[in-house]
């Protein structure tokens, strides 16, 4: 644990990784969520992983899918669930892999679906039936235990580039695909329902673009922000008025209630130029675990997660995957 500029302390390699079989082969490319217990759920190695407060793995499931590549939780009927968007593709190691580097390329269909903590898929959306490619990387729910209409919000970030809205059954309401607002959607990564202020409100992370588009939560465009801010876009989380936002580019951004930035945390300076990265080159040009981690400093954020006492959780993209947890020093707020 070292400090982590003037606000954090840094736990790096928190997780105990070592103990998800599989997970050092596999590439990290997944989302996170905590419980109101404390609990953080990530997904290595096509498993639902629980890690306890002191990082060691408390349970694995198999939920049948190739990537968790976002993890939402909610509260339905009084229990805490969780939505996975996976778009039907990974990659793992393998030193004959068919996409170059020693990486072998996996899949099948993309998919939508609600699970119990325990990895129980409980239902699945359909697919938007618009002819394209339908790869989710992200699903948002306008909960209706804050009043919400229940309504999911997808993210077709690795597909077409869309944004799909569903009502609570299931049915397909509207689709966004940008053009309505700051421009046509480039790689729509994550989707995430804001709560901070009175009237709730949609962000969706256009990464491709650099920016984040905002829209309200009848799919109305309100405003875009990220010029000369943000790089990579791909997770939000929020405590208090703060959102954090995590920077594939080696960084989390951490901006108050107007968008406005207040640091960068962890910034990595040139790590996403270096051959390989988020890995490395082996001497036979194998891609391998990248020897350029450093405590204190990101190499490719791909998911956030704010815990009930403030606490960051960072996931990275690469080989074997990463965990940070960030404490705050004092408050937040």
């Amino acid at each position: 644990m070292r400090p982590m500029g003037d606000g954090w302390e840094w736990h790096d390699d928190w997780a105990r990784l070592d103990e998800v079989p599989g997970a050092d082969g596999a590439f990290a490319h997944h989302g996170l969520v905590v419980t109101a217990a404390g609990s953080v759920i990530g997904f290595h190695a096509r498993q639902l992983v629980t890690f306890g407060p002191d990082g060691r793995v408390v349970a694995r499931s198999d939920p049948g899918l190739f990537e968790g590549h976002q993890l939402t939780l909610v509260v339905d009927d009084g229990l805490e669930r969780i939505w996975i968007a996976d778009p039907g593709i990974c990659l793992r190691a393998q030193p004959d892999g068919n996409v170059g580097h020693g990486l072998q390329l996996v899949g099948g269909p993309g998919r939508a679906v609600l699970a119990s903590l325990t990895g129980e898929i409980l239902r699945e959306l359909p697919g938007p039936g618009h002819g394209g490619l339908h790869l989710p990387t992200s699903v948002a729910v306008d909960e209706t235990r804050f009043g919400g209409s229940g309504d999911i919000w997808v993210a077709d970030g690795y597909g077409s580039s869309l944004v799909h809205r569903y009502a609570a059954d299931g049915s397909l309401i509207a689709t966004l695909d940008g053009e309505e607002g700051a421009g046509r959607f480039n790689c729509p990564h994550a989707v995430f329902i804001d709560r901070r202020r009175v009237a709730p409100e949609l962000y969706v992370a256009d990464r491709g673009n650099s920016r984040v588009q905002v829209f309200d939560l009848d799919g109305r465009f309100v405003r875009s922000f990220g010029d000369g801010m943000l790089t990579s876009p791909s997770s939000f989380a929020t405590y208090d008025d703060r959102m954090f936002i995590a920077e594939l580019r080696a960084r989390v951004a951490v901006l108050d209630s107007e968008d406005a930035l207040i640091e960068y945390v962890g910034e990595h300076d040139g790590v996403t130029d270096e051959p390989g990265w988020p890995n490395a080159f082996d001497q036979d040009g194998h891609a391998v675990r990248t020897p350029r981690l450093q405590p204190g400093r990101f190499n490719s954020p791909h998911a956030v997660a704010a815990g009930p006492d403030g606490s960051l959780y960072v996931a990275e993209w690469l080989l074997g995957g990463r965990y940070t947890k960030l404490t705050p020093k004092g408050t937040l707020s």
